[in-house]
């Protein structure tokens, strides 16, 4: 098996211009030089900036938002649904064609696995009533396996990247039916480390997947036909040069069912404020320091990070079908009812590396309890489903539904 997870600069725009292959390579270059400098600005931008910036971009996105009117939980179709995720579906398939060979498909998103590690997932006794729903119904644990990775579409060196991260959760010994049949005993959640999704629904998605096969995500955001700069402002807010996979926030960024009735965005947090050094700023860092920085940390001591539930409480202002909107927490703030725990471990022997590739994560990996709502969410079940058989396809390794029990060299 190729080992295809191993970090290299991004290929350059492939437009068609030359003066737009200019633009978004100059563009990509002055964004990778700021995050040499971003560690020694960006606590104070965050502190005295960042929130009141968000706010107010979050005014701007839903003053051009009509009200539609909708009950909370309550989803509406989205005209040419299925024909966007067809697109969506086409773009990521030639992308990780075009980036991988046989035998080393990596996934489409979310690509550059920093680390997959065993934890425990303890959902805690003292949940609001209202909040006591599938999984949350009671005090229990579910081992889990949690796959920390970097943005993708490419796996380049850290300090490479934009400044994103995400994190995948598996709960294994979940009991009740599922909504997906391909895993009969899981349940799967995402978070990614800006509270907005980079777009609002399936249409702008597709639109941004077309640009990302041309290595030219800039186009999207900024175009004389459909921009997104506000999307693009509230992105810039969030991502930042991270110092470790376990010192950052992730967020659900779409909304779940909690129960019947009611919806939810989850959330994750560290418990600890320590932040690890980032080495040789302003110079280059190792390509992998992220992975180091995990390393580091479960060499020495467990982390512990916190699940939080926000609950929709205004549907306009909250809303299922536009991920690009923050809800506010003023009007519903974020409760915490579990804890992920990672004890010490080896987690980064070729082995255990590997095994990320079997695993498949969706959100449809779930109960009905805890379905997904939104456009997004709705794309994301074929979506994954396709990319995932792709990639095990293409690595001759068949679907794996994980127990808890694996071993590794």
């Amino acid at each position: 098996m190729t080992n295809s997870n191993v970090s290299r600069p991004a290929p350059r725009a492939n437009t068609g211009s030359a003066l737009k292959n200019f633009v978004s390579d100059s563009g990509m270059a002055l964004l990778r030089l700021e995050r040499r400098f971003d560690p020694f600005v960006r606590p104070a931008f965050d502190a005295l900036l960042r929130d009141p910036l968000a706010r107010l971009t979050t005014a701007l996105i839903n003053s051009r938002r009509p009200n539609e009117g909708l009950a909370i939980a309550e989803e509406r179709l989205l005209p040419g649904e299925e024909e966007f995720v067809d697109s969506i579906v086409r773009s990521f398939t030639q992308q990780m064609r075009d980036l991988w060979k046989p035998g080393g498909f990596e996934r489409g998103g979310n690509t550059k696995t920093q680390g997959i590690v065993r934890a425990e997932f303890i959902v805690h006794d003292d949940i609001p009533a209202h909040m006591k729903r599938g999984i949350y119904a009671k005090a229990q644990r579910f081992n889990a396996w949690v796959r920390f990775s970097g943005p993708g579409p490419y796996i380049t060196p850290d300090i490479e990247d934009v400044g994103f991260m995400s994190i995948s959760i598996k709960l294994m010994g979940v009991p009740g039916p599922k909504l997906m049949e391909e895993e009969q005993h899981t349940l799967d959640m995402f978070g990614v480390s800006t509270p907005t999704f980079v777009t609002p629904d399936v249409k702008a998605n597709a639109a941004l997947q077309i640009e990302s096969v041309k290595n030219a995500q800039i186009f999207y955001f900024v175009n004389l036909r459909e921009s997104h700069v506000l999307d693009l402002v509230m992105q810039s807010l969030f991502i930042k040069t991270q110092s470790s996979p376990f010192e950052a926030p992730y967020f659900s960024c779409v909304p779940y069912l909690l129960g019947e009735g009611q919806a939810m965005q989850y959330s994750v947090w560290p418990k600890s404020t320590r932040r690890t050094p980032i080495p040789r700023l302003p110079l280059r860092p190792p390509d992998d320091y992220l992975r180091r920085a995990m390393v580091a940390t479960l060499n020495q001591e467990e982390v512990e990070l916190d699940i939080r539930l926000q609950m929709q409480t205004d549907p306009h202002l909250m809303p299922i079908e536009n991920a690009g909107v923050l809800w506010p927490e003023t009007l519903s703030p974020r409760v915490s009812v579990a804890t992920l725990r990672i004890p010490k471990q080896t987690f980064d022997s070729p082995a255990q590396m590997e095994f990320a590739k079997k695993l498949s994560y969706n959100p449809w990996h779930t109960t009905p309890e805890h379905r997904p709502l939104g456009n997004q969410s709705r794309a994301r079940r074929r979506m994954y489903w396709e990319l995932s058989k792709l990639r095990h396809d293409m690595n001759a390794v068949p679907h794996y539904e994980p127990t808890g029990d694996e071993v590794f060299d």
